[in-house]
């Protein structure tokens, strides 16, 4: 079961880290917002300093190529930077809930800063 948990953490940590990459490079180069993308970068590497400890786990349980959602097709953003914005923090929100709520499982030490993120 461990290495099923161990699996959604790996997902999810990649999710939060992409969606905040996507942030904070719509900050940097499309809205011109220096400081935002600055905040947005801690954050990431604050999720990075999160995972860096259970990364060797993390790693081990990664199965790409048995991932049953993997095929599900991309739907283009209606609305352009704005929504894609809007689709990335919600994608940050619900994959740090879910690094939260399941990491109470392997890691309860890491929980207080899933929650502080």
């Amino acid at each position: 079961m461990d290495v099923k948990v161990w699996r959604l953490l790996d997902a999810n940590a990649n999710r939060v880290r992409e969606g905040l990459r996507i942030i904070e490079d719509t900050a940097r180069f499309v809205l011109d917002k220096p400081a935002a993308a600055r905040a947005i970068r801690g954050l990431r590497h604050g999720v990075d300093k999160l995972v860096r400890e259970h990364y060797k786990q993390l790693l081990s349980a990664r199965d790409v190529e048995h991932d049953s959602g993997r095929a599900n097709a991309a739907r283009p953003y209606q609305g352009g930077a704005r929504t894609l914005l809007a689709a990335n923090f919600k994608r940050v929100e619900e994959a740090l809930r879910v690094l939260e709520e399941y990491g109470r499982l392997l890691s309860p030490g890491a929980v207080k800063k899933a929650q502080a993120l």
